[in-house]
Parts: structure tokens; sequence; C-alpha cells
């Protein structure tokens, strides 16, 4: 699957502002079954920007704006090929997995993926209630994790008016309503609770023609977990499908916070954005 991205912020401004500084995450990123084959970012008010890699092995690109001015365009525009086949439901948890599953090496190794952070957090009456409707105990951390992603899509409602970009999951998880940041959230907190490594990915999402995915109005956000002796594999809670093809991985982290589309800081008065994102099959 051969895809171009277009991406665009635009933000206007109430007064004019200057000393505008911004980090940019919208790189995809290049792996064993996604790769990158261009990009690039215009900026309106012109300006360059300094690209290094943040710990999580994100691309993240900044730039400095000096001078006034009452509008700023962030666009970036990629073009990705991936190739990934179908592998979490053929998976068994073996007893070799269940070994380095339960090693301190592992835990260790995996730290910042089990502890839980801002975003995540869920209170202990929250994890008990969503586990115990799940199936009880964690056995099988893959068959759980399937299990949870299957549970929560079908008890949290789409809804993008019910929560924002703030929104924790112990605050979502109430409401049984949200977007795909909200499901992923809620899905990690309850993964890190149970001692499964599982971190955050923000990317963009192929939807096409009759199709039931949902979450192609801007970035998409879904989970990966840590499959001990395989790797990363990821699970979309919000379509409850596996993450293949029609998902382009542009960075991961703990939470939100650490993949944020665009963040930065400005000097002078309040701002109205929006978002616009196209993801169009180039070759199949």
């Amino acid at each position: 699957m051969k895809y171009q991205i277009e991406h665009t912020n635009l933000f206007r401004y109430d007064t004019m502002v200057d000393q505008s500084m911004n980090d940019i995450r919208l790189k995809p990123r290049s792996d064993e079954c996604q790769r990158l084959l261009s990009y690039r970012t215009e900026i309106n008010p012109v300006s360059t920007t300094k690209e290094h890699i943040d710990i999580w092995g994100n691309h993240v690109e900044s730039f400095f704006i000096s001078h006034k001015h009452n509008e700023l365009m962030v666009k970036t525009l990629s073009v990705v090929n991936i190739q990934k086949s179908p592998l979490v439901y053929m998976l068994k948890y073996s007893d070799q997995m269940r070994n380095i599953f339960n090693s301190k090496l592992f835990k260790d190794h995996y730290l910042h993926y089990i502890n839980e952070s801002p975003y995540t957090f869920l209170y202990k009456e929250q994890v008990d209630e969503i586990v115990q409707a799940v199936g009880g105990e964690v056995d099988d951390p893959i068959q759980f994790s399937l299990d949870l992603m299957g549970y929560l899509n079908g008890s949290i409602a789409y809804d993008g008016m019910a929560t924002h970009v703030g929104t924790k999951a112990f605050e979502s998880w109430p409401l049984k309503a949200g977007v795909c940041q909200d499901y992923a959230h809620v899905m990690l907190g309850v993964l890190r609770a149970k001692g499964i490594p599982a971190r955050y990915v923000s990317g963009y999402l192929y939807v096409g023609e009759d199709s039931a995915l949902v979450g192609d109005s801007a970035t998409h956000a879904w989970v990966e977990v840590m499959v001990p002796g395989i790797g990363w594999l990821g699970l979309d809670p919000t379509n409850n499908v596996e993450a293949l093809e029609n998902h382009i991985r542009i960075g991961t982290g703990r939470d939100y916070a650490d993949v944020s589309p665009l963040q930065g800081v400005y000097r002078g008065g309040g701002q109205k954005s929006d978002v616009k994102v196209s993801v169009t099959l180039l070759e199949q």
C-alpha cells in the first residue's frame, strides 16, 4: 500500500503575535514494515527547521518565528509505503513467552511503558471494573489485550464532542464516549496496571470507500503492545482491529503528550485553529 498524506495546520490569532517557537512531530517513521519515500514541510511565515530525534525515537522539527504575524500555516506532505500482514490473531502464548514476560529484565527494560503516565491514569476501581468485565485475571497477555480492545470498542461511543485534547483516561471512561485518543489512553491505563508494556501510537488512518473504520479526520491514535519474543504489535481499540496496512505510523510514546503533532509557545493573544488531513491511496 502506497499512500500520499497531506496534513495542514492553520492558526489564526486574535492579535499580532511574535516570538513563536514550535515543534512538529508529523514525519512518518521508517521501519521493517513501513518506508518513508518522501517528506517535506511548508511553513508560512517562512521559517527554517532544525530536526532531531527525541528520546522515544520520533522525528522532531523545531522552528522559530521572531517577526510579527497574525496567521501560521504548517503543512506536511508525505509519501509512505506499507507492507504488513496479520499476525496477532495467529500468536499462541508459549512457555518461552511466559518466562520472558515474568522476568525482571523484561519488566525493567520496558518500565516506561508499564508505569502510568498523566494521560493514562485510571483509578484502581476503574481498572478493576474493566478487568472484571474482560474476564478477570491476566493469564495470557496477548489474549487479554485482544479481549480488552474488543470490550473498549463496544463500551465507548465515538463522539468528537464528548472530550477534548486534554482529557485524561480517568475522565473519559465514566463518559463512555470520546475519540481515538481516549480509547487509546484507557486501554493503555488498563494494560499497564496489569504489568503489560504498551505504548501510545500517533499516525494516520486510511479509510477509503465503503469502510467501517473511523478516525481519519485528523491524526489517528492506537496502541502497541510488547509481545515477548515477537516485538511491538499494534491494536486499534477505536476500530477493534489489528493495526495493519491502513495504519500509517508517525511516532510513539507514553501518551499523547509525547507525540503531540504540533506544539509550541508564542507571545500574543488568543487563537483559532483548523486541521485538515488527506490520505490518498496511490498504489495497492
